[in-house]
C-alpha cells in the first residue's frame, strides 16, 4: 500500500479541475441531440426508441420537439433514425432554470416519383 501511496504523490492526478480547466471533448462525447430538419421524413421511430419519452413528432403539424430536461443522452434515437438526420453534438447545452420543450419544424420536401417508362413497345421489331 505503501507503494501505491508514493506513486499518487509523484504523479499527476487522473481528474482535472473542471472549473479552471476545460473538460476534453472527444468525437464520442455526448453533449445533446441536433436534428437536421431538411432530412427529417417523420418516421416517427426516434420517439418510439426513446426512453425517456423525451421526443414527440407530430406529423399533421410537421413538427418534431425533445424535452432536454427529460433526454438522457443515450443516443438510441441517434442510432435507430434511417436517414440519419438526427446526430450528436459534442457541446454540452448550458444549465436550464426552467423546463424548455425545444419545438423544430420540419422542412422536408418528399423528392417526386420518377415515371415510369411507357409500355408502349418502344425498342421493338
Amino acid at each position: 500500500m505503501a507503494k501505491t501511496a508514493l506513486r499518487t504523490v509523484v504523479r499527476r492526478p487522473a481528474t482535472i479541475l473542471y472549473p479552471v480547466e476545460p473538460a476534453k471533448k472527444t468525437d464520442i462525447s455526448r453533449g445533446h441531440v441536433v436534428i437536421d430538419e431538411s432530412r427529417c421524413i417523420s418516421c416517427r421511430l426516434c420517439e418510439k426508441r426513446c426512453p425517456a419519452q423525451a421526443i414527440v413528432v407530430n406529423k399533421e403539424e410537421k413538427t418534431w420537439q425533445i424535452d432536454r430536461l427529460r433526454c438522457v443522452v443515450c443516443r438510441a434515437c441517434v442510432d435507430v433514425c434511417p436517414v440519419t438526420c438526427l446526430f450528436m453534438d459534442t457541446q454540452y447545452t448550458a444549465p436550464m432554470t426552467a423546463r424548455s420543450i425545444d419545438t423544430i419544424t420540419i422542412t422536408y420536401v418528399k423528392p417526386p416519383k420518377p415515371e415510369k417508362p411507357s409500355a408502349t413497345g418502344e425498342g421493338q421489331t
